[in-house]
């Protein structure tokens, strides 16, 4: 395809030109010189992004592409040259070294359009001395489209996620479809959710880059939302979300007539499939990657986490953004990136299905419970390549010698580890989840692995274009090409013989530079014998030095066009061979891929089960109930930092709860957590919440023992951090993420909240952290852990019939608190705060004087005492709440029919009366 007709099919996703809309004809400026106007004219064609523009061994950017990427990568700015009598920016980076880069300004939120030469610049000239070396746009470089493996975390997905707005009645919530790629392993899926879900659900997959048609792109409440998962945003052309060209392109792809074996795909998921797969066809320049089989997510059968509370329990980032210090990090033992991806990704979407759950976790006690056989197969999975990503870069004709290695390598492991399942199968039996595993891996093609094997060498050179990779032996033609090229030094030292001999000049030597070629070099003295007969007709000469002459041969003249074409033919016999095996592979994509999956699922369960005995981690009882029982359970990531450190052994805690209208057997559905700061509050509300994450994840859980009854929805409002960047006050965003938790909550939830109301007033936080308390026990009925510093709030346990109150313990001693990280039902009756002080290092006089001025406070204080609110508040009942508020007061009625800009001052004092009198009346 010609640069003009490729170019003019792109879309410029910022200004959301359509596909395939017509454009005027670029007309470069007079005087602009033929690269340049080339320059300008690919330029026009991708505005919205940096164009890497090849020039020999170097990408050049120029004018204002220049000035950009020289402040964000830290490199030179020169000048080229003049463009309508000004000086033209520049600056460039080695070929070579172009991804690293990349990663830089991809990091920094740019797109990069990368543009190659198409022709050899010997081809060029044969048009004319001043023409141009034809160039394109090869691909367009963005968050959500990259596959380089220097671009990518190897242990982490890299989606690309379009959103699509579902047609809705008037008055219902709005709900969004999601569809999302990972173009570096194939990996697509499709769901629904309710706009309020979007940031968990995109917290939960966390795209590289959010597609949003440009009719979304105006919507505020919705840009908002996709904000919060920190994504880049791309708007898109609203034609390109067309769920008819989605059910095709997907049936094309996949070589289907019905999309029907692959879930039951609504009319806007197609159309969130549609601008997905559009986007990348655009973005890859007409080559689409390979795709697995689209996985449909039903949200009833994942369970709802919002982002806030993905956040808050660093599931797979820390609060510092990293991996480490996340549970992901905590709980990862495996031994392959893809494997890595995989406990990610069900990190990320613990199920609510309980017969899918037991399954994994039949899969990981099996292999807990068979040391030998996990130690077989982690070795053997060591061996394992990544698969996928390999795959991934051979179908965007981005792949090295060292994929199809990959390829090779990774059959291999897949026949030994299914033949070790399959033995183990034999004698002890396979649990489903691993016998399933077992089947596809022995279904990788033998054939292809066959093939590789036969072409490649053992050391594989980096890039296709070193040659070098294909083995001796394996191709006639390339073993003659390969002889002639390394054996020319041989070739010549016997033309070097044979014509010393001949002529008597046994100084007489053959010599090769870049302008002559192969030559023959004499002495001056020698000369004569070479220019006179019989010898002048052999050897022509072509130059005269001041020491020598030399000569040339027609023998030397042949041999070096044959030793300089066998180099190329070589090379070009070498990429066919490449290109053969490429094809090779690509064919045998669908038992490739489900190997691959097998491999990622088995290193997950290995890992998991390496985990559980490493850490004495037991298998969950996960069913249907309400109920949530755990003995001695511990916190991951605390535990193992003690581990690190050696500062001892994690204490380990009971909780127990039973929610909505479940057989409680002595169990609360809410518990008021009190005691000290630093005393292991938030470590408690925590680990509760990430056993539940890792029971319907599908692992083992860091305790003596556990039951968890199913949770559908998991909410954490743990820690203080503002939102300045939206006009957010840290009580605000605890505001918000309560609210959240109140709205959503079902009996099935399970609720972790520390330090309501403490961002505010005394008073204020004591009423709001009361009310929601109560609201959760009445109307949300959720299994709640509720830790405070308002100690008022115990007396809710004397109040509410499921209610109960735990107290972190401490000991005092010689007026030192010893912090024993032991929780036990009860309240605390202090706070400790002065003393929890004194260890982070307020100087003495400060301490003291905090002493007396809370001696001073604690005889003024006028606020109630637990035991006097025991009587004297009505228990919040919703539906009475409600009522009130939705019945006016005859004051409230006076007041609506009351017109102050239209009273004169008579009116409006008789109204005052009126209203006083009203008021009276109610009392």
């Amino acid at each position: 395809m010609g640069m003009r007709s490729e170019t003019a099919m792109k879309t410029d996703t910022q200004t959301g030109n359509s596909l395939g809309a017509a454009k005027e004809p670029f007309r470069a400026p007079d005087g602009v010189t033929p690269m340049m106007a080339q320059y300008l004219e690919i330029k026009a064609a991708n505005a919205d992004s940096l164009l890497f523009y090849r020039m020999g061994d170097f990408y050049e950017m120029f004018f204002e592409d220049a000035s950009v990427a020289s402040r964000a990568l830290g490199i030179a700015l020169t000048k080229r040259g003049k463009h309508l009598g000004e000086d033209i920016p520049m600056c460039g980076v080695p070929v070579h070294a172009a991804d690293d880069y990349l990663q830089k300004l991809i990091a920094l939120g740019h797109r990069v359009a990368v543009c190659e030469q198409t022709e050899d610049p010997a081809e060029a000239k044969k048009r004319g001395a001043k023409a141009v070396v034809r160039r394109d746009v090869v691909r367009l470089v963005t968050p959500g489209t990259l596959t380089e493996e220097s671009l990518l975390d190897a242990r982490a997905h890299n989606f690309l996620t379009a959103l699509f707005r579902e047609p809705q009645s008037e008055g219902a919530e709005p709900r969004l479809a999601l569809a999302s790629i990972d173009i570096s392993t194939g990996e697509l899926i499709a769901a629904t959710c309710k706009l309020a879900d979007i940031p968990g659900e995109l917290a939960r997959i966390r795209p590289g880059e959010v597609l949003i048609g440009e009719d979304l792109a105006s919507d505020a409440e919705i840009r908002a939302r996709i904000g919060e998962a920190g994504a880049a945003l791309t708007p898109c052309p609203r034609a390109h979300f067309d769920s008819a060209r989605g059910e095709r392109a997907l049936k094309e792809r996949l070589g289907v007539a019905a999309l029907d074996a692959f879930g039951d795909f609504s009319r806007a998921e197609l159309a969130a499939l549609a601008g997905l797969l559009t986007y990348v066809e655009l973005t890859q320049v007409g080559r689409m990657p390979l795709l697995r089989p689209p996985r449909r997510e039903s949200a009833d059968r994942l369970m709802l986490i919002d982002a806030a509370t993905r956040a808050n329990l660093e599931l797979v980032r820390s609060n510092q953004g990293t991996r480490a210090g996340s549970l992901l990090a905590a709980v990862d033992r495996t031994v392959t990136a893809a494997g890595a991806r995989e406990l990610a990704s069900r990190l990320s979407s613990p199920l609510t299905d309980v017969a899918l759950v037991s399954a994994r976790l039949d899969a990981v006690g099996y292999l807990a419970d068979e040391p030998p056989l996990r130690q077989d197969l982690r070795d053997a999975l060591k061996a394992a390549p990544d698969l996928a990503r390999s795959l991934a870069r051979l179908a965007f004709g981005r792949g090295t010698p060292r994929d199809l290695g990959a390829v090779g390598a990774a059959i291999g492991a897949a026949h030994a580890l299914a033949a070790r399942l399959i033995s183990a199968g034999d004698t002890l039996g396979l649990p489903r989840e691993l016998m399933g595993i077992a089947e596809r891996l022995a279904q990788a093609p033998a054939d292809v692995a066959t093939s590789l094997s036969a072409a490649l060498v053992e050391e594989l050179p980096v890039n296709a274009r070193d040659g070098g990779f294909v083995q001796a032996g394996y191709d006639v033609s390339l073993d003659e090409l390969r002889a002639l090229r390394d054996g020319s030094r041989k070739v010549i030292a016997g033309l070097q013989a044979t014509y010393a001999e001949v002529t008597g000049i046994k100084s007489l030597k053959v010599r090769h530079n870049n302008v002559l070629g192969y030559f023959v070099e004499v002495t001056a003295l020698h000369a004569p014998t070479l220019t006179a007969p019989p010898h002048a007709e052999t050897f022509i000469h072509r130059q005269t030095m001041a020491n020598a002459v030399r000569f040339s041969t027609t023998e030397l003249s042949d041999l070096e066009s044959k030793i300089t074409s066998a180099a190329d033919r070589a090379l070009a016999l070498e990429l066919e061979i490449f290109a053969r095996l490429t094809s090779e592979v690509l064919a045998a994509e669908r038992q490739l891929s489900a190997a691959s999956a097998a491999l990622a699922e088995l290193d997950h369960y290995a890992g998991l089960a390496e985990l559980a005995v490493e850490l004495r981690y037991v298998r969950p009882r996960v069913d249907d109930s309400a109920v949530f029982a755990i003995e001695e359970g511990r916190h991951p990531m605390v535990e193992q930092t003690l581990r690190r450190e050696q500062a001892g052994d994690f204490i380990g805690n009971d909780c127990r709860l039973c929610g909505g209208d479940g057989d409680r057997n002595g169990a609360p559905s809410a518990l008021v957590v009190t005691g000290p700061n630093m005393g292991g509050k938030s470590t408690f509300l925590r680990q509760n919440a990430l056993i539940v994450v890792l029971a319907q994840a599908g692992a083992f859980v860091p305790a003596k023992s556990a039951h968890i009854g199913l949770v559908d929805r998991l909410f954490s409002r743990v820690g203080a951090a503002d939102d300045l960047a939206r006009g957010r006050s840290t009580f605000m965003v605890e505001m918000v993420e309560t609210a959240a938790i109140l709205n959503q909550a079902t009996p099935r939830s399970f609720v972790v909240l520390d330090e309501i109301g403490r961002g505010t007033a005394t008073f204020d936080g004591l009423s709001i952290a009361w009310a929601a308390l109560e609201y959760l026990h009445e109307v949300n009925r959720s299994r709640v852990l509720f830790a405070t510093h308002y100690h008022e709030l115990t007396a809710l346990a004397d109040r509410l019939p499921h209610a109960a109150n735990a107290t972190v313990e401490v000991k005092e001693w010689r007026e030192e608190i010893v912090f024993l990280y032991r929780v036990k039902m009860g309240a605390a009756d202090r706070s400790y705060g002065i003393h929890v002080a004194k260890l982070a290092g307020l100087p003495a006089p400060v301490l003291k004087r905090a002493g007396a001025v809370l001696a001073e406070l604690e005889k003024a204080d006028g606020r109630p005492k637990p035991t006097d609110l025991a009587g004297d508040l009505p228990l919040f009942q919703a539906a009475a709440a409600q009522a009130a508020e939705s019945t006016p007061s005859r004051l409230e009625e006076a007041l609506r029919e009351f017109h102050p800009d239209a009273m004169t001052p008579k009116e409006a004092i008789e109204a005052l009366y009126r209203l006083r009198a009203l008021l009276e009346d109610d009392g």
